[in-house]
């Protein structure tokens, strides 16, 4: 029996080894052609997550050799280090604020524009400018600028209504949704992609809609929202993950610090904060995968729930 079987083994192990062989001999253009995207994908990606994956599980000051404790640095993170706790509140709160704001915004503009405007491209890429320049350092200071006490806004609000504003950007209670206001200035990307798919929706809908009487709100909603909701959801998924990546305005409106009293401190912020102000590197890895793990659980969660708002045009979901 023990023959029998190690015969089989080895003539399975022949067959895979030919068919191996078969599929190269087909293939190996295309596989010399992908063979850089695929050097590349380990050297630049896979490599460098497995070596973070195991400073994460190490105390490492990049002056001497890491030495490994296991979970700790997940443990301390969670029941120590109240800093952490402060900058996982207010990634939250800014992702869950923001997102919603932006799209919401884009989508309306995104609308309006659709109405057959006059000058459409010009007014495409103006709003589309923002999101160009939003992320830079330079947009980041002239925003700083814009709400710091003596700044444009305050100036106009004391000019034109006699209000003394607060210092917005110094005060905790303001200081992050003045960075939600950045975040959604920049709406131009999405507003572009629902641009789009406005344009796919067919007119005949509206035509037959219009002659059962529906006004153009319950057009909007009966119509325009389920036939974009494709778009819609693909547009509140590269923000969802784009928002909890952010950190150049935080870093350069804070001053790098997350303040004040840690009202700005984003997550990869407090990361860049351990990585790179207090080397421990170790730790900062750890909370790198404790982030793509928030990521992912929150990604997770539109997927599952697209099956009952998410409807595509073939009837599938």
């Amino acid at each position: 029996m023990e023959r029998n079987g190690t015969a089989v083994l080895v003539r399975d192990s022949g067959s895979f080894s030919h068919t191996l062989k078969k599929l190269w001999r087909r293939n190996r253009v295309a596989y010399l052609f992908l063979l850089p995207w695929f050097a590349g994908l380990l050297v630049f990606t896979i490599g460098p997550m497995m070596t973070s994956f195991y400073y994460s599980l190490t105390r490492f000051d990049l002056m001497t050799p890491p030495r490994y404790i296991g979970l700790q640095n997940y443990l301390t993170m969670f029941t120590a280090d109240p800093r952490y706790i402060a900058s996982l509140k207010v990634t939250i709160t800014y992702v869950l604020v923001s997102v919603p704001l932006k799209l919401t915004i884009a989508l309306l503009i995104a609308a309006l524009m659709n109405r057959g405007l006059r000058g459409l491209a010009f007014y495409r890429t103006l709003y589309y400018l923002p999101t160009l320049l939003g992320g830079s350092v330079a947009i980041a200071v002239m925003w700083r600028k814009i709400f710091g006490n003596s700044g444009v806004l305050n100036q106009f609000l004391a000019d034109a209504f006699g209000i003394q504003a607060p210092n917005w950007v110094a005060d905790p209670s303001y200081a992050l949704y003045s960075i939600v206001a950045l975040s959604v200035w920049q709406f131009g990307s999405s507003m572009i992609i629902f641009l789009a798919g406005l344009k796919q929706i067919p007119q005949d809908y509206y035509e037959a809609s219009q002659v059962d009487g529906a006004r153009k709100l319950r057009q909007f909603f009966s119509i325009t929202l389920p036939l974009l909701s494709p778009v819609i959801f693909f547009n509140l998924v590269i923000q969802l993950i784009g928002s909890f990546q952010s950190f150049t305005q935080a870093f350069i409106i804070s001053g790098g610090q997350g303040g004040p009293m840690d009202s700005t401190l984003f997550y990869t912020l407090y990361l860049y904060m351990k990585g790179f102000g207090f080397y421990e590197m170790g730790y900062a890895s750890a909370m790198a995968w404790v982030l793509l793990v928030i990521i992912g659980v929150f990604t997770a969660i539109i997927f599952g729930t697209s099956k009952y708002w998410v409807h595509y045009g073939d009837g599938g979901k």
